[in-house]
């Protein structure tokens, strides 16, 4: 986007937000404020969502049906409990780009995670490897390490990282697929974060998985940092499997619970090993309480336990919304706020702001990692004191990330001057 003096200034925000079709969803969200009770310029979607104001009457429902109907509260009221994760998949489904039969709600991010890899890391004979990105969220790492040493396999043996060139930090796609052609008839599972976490990068989840089974391999991605922000289509991708949290773009709540992915062509396998519970359980079998397993034959059969209704709430009040704006509607707004983000940010000057961050839109979501040259912790410090909740991670990169549904162009406009301020710099012609 070309920097102007006319994008550069609080009236050229203020005119895009009167503009924006999907304006009236701000107003359905809490924002912290500060001491004064001026609003924070919350621009952190990308580690907690804000809590939309209809949360607390989901919750509060189920307090009150629990009190009012206890254990028949699973088979009376107007959302009787017994099916309440079912309440939320057709919303679901329609964010992350699934058949209903192949999503749902449950468990946590990394709890998911290893659910999926006791079905689709099955380590034989030299096929015995996992390929993961070098900078993978820690908790992945963890996860496949964990996997590898529980099956007798040493991870410095058997766990492949994906490296960046020297000097470089985005992942080119022709070394991704220069690696897996390498060592595809060793790697038994591909697991990439779909959108890395620290650089922002989305990776092309069709096109790897094209690549992966192409070799054989098993691929599946960690949508922490997708869902909800980038387009995943992971049904047409053909990946096998997808774990993701809910508490970052789609609003669930700290430590709020995950969701997974399953292609429906593994549902009715027979011999796909699986961890399994009396919640996958056949549901007109379910309370006969027999001792052979009847799985359902959808995703719900990778279920354990009953679903947590309290914790399920919140993500129901917020997947109301997506499905009410559109995930397209919601992309579209998210790819024009991330680049006037962009151009503010540019505007400061490459020798001083550098962003790690794709610029094509097909290759990022809404956040921006920015390393600001010579500065460290400190200049975080100060423009968080200064009113702007975004989040550090180390080594030096500050993560802004507008989130479509409750920020506006002004929020973007007004870091930019905070981040202005916090360098030192003064107004200029564009600074209207």
């Amino acid at each position: 986007m070309e920097v102007t003096e006319n994008q550069i200034s609080l009236s050229f925000a203020q005119r895009k937000d009167q503009e924006d079709p999907l304006r009236k969803y701000r107003s359905q969200f809490h924002f912290p404020t500060q001491e004064d009770g001026t609003p924070f310029v919350y621009l952190c979607g990308n580690s907690l969502g804000l809590q939309p104001k209809a949360t607390k009457d989901f919750v509060n429902r189920e307090l009150e049906n629990w009190k009012s109907l206890g254990i028949e509260g699973y088979f009376e009221g107007k959302n009787p409990w017994l099916r309440y994760h079912e309440y939320l998949t057709d919303a679901m489904a329609k964010v992350v780009g699934g058949k209903p039969e192949e999503v749902v709600v449950m468990n946590t991010l990394t709890v998911n995670l290893h659910l999926m890899m006791v079905s689709f890391f099955r380590p034989k004979g030299k096929r015995c490897k996992i390929l993961i990105e070098a900078d993978a969220f820690p908790s992945d790492r963890y996860a496949v390490e964990s996997q590898l040493r529980f099956h007798k396999l040493d991870p410095k043996e058997c766990l492949i990282t994906l490296k960046a060139r020297a000097g470089e930090l985005l992942l080119r796609p022709e070394d991704i697929k220069k690696v897996i052609n390498e060592h595809g008839d060793e790697i038994s599972l591909i697991m990439l974060g779909n959108t890395n976490y620290y650089t922002g990068q989305f990776y092309n989840i069709k096109e790897i998985t094209k690549w992966g089974h192409e070799k054989g391999c098993f691929v599946g991605f960690d949508c922490a940092h997708g869902a909800g922000n980038v387009p995943l289509e992971l049904h047409d991708s053909g990946c096998d499997f997808a774990v993701w949290c809910n508490y970052k773009y789609l609003n669930s709540g700290p430590g709020g619970m995950g969701s997974a992915f399953v292609h429906e062509r593994h549902h009715k396998d027979p011999t796909i090993p699986r961890f399994e519970g009396w919640w996958g359980q056949n549901k007109e079998r379910r309370f006969l309480m027999e001792d052979q397993f009847d799985p359902i034959p959808t995703i719900e059969a990778w279920q354990l336990s009953c679903t947590p209704i309290m914790a399920m709430a919140p993500i129901w009040s917020s997947l109301q919304l997506f499905d009410e704006a559109g995930f397209s509607n919601l992309r579209k707004k998210s790819i024009s706020l991330t680049a006037y983000l962009e151009t503010l940010i540019k505007s400061l000057g490459d020798d001083l702001v550098e962003i790690i961050t794709p610029s094509d839109p097909e290759q990022r979501g809404a956040q921006l990692s920015i390393r600001v040259k010579n500065e460290n912790k400190s200049l975080f410090d100060k423009i968080t004191e200064a009113g702007v909740i975004v989040d550090w991670r180390e080594p030096d990169v500050i993560r802004v990330a507008p989130a479509p549904m409750y920020n506006s162009y002004e929020d973007v406009f007004r870091f930019y001057g905070i981040l202005k301020r916090a360098l030192g710099m003064k107004g200029d012609q564009f600074a209207g």
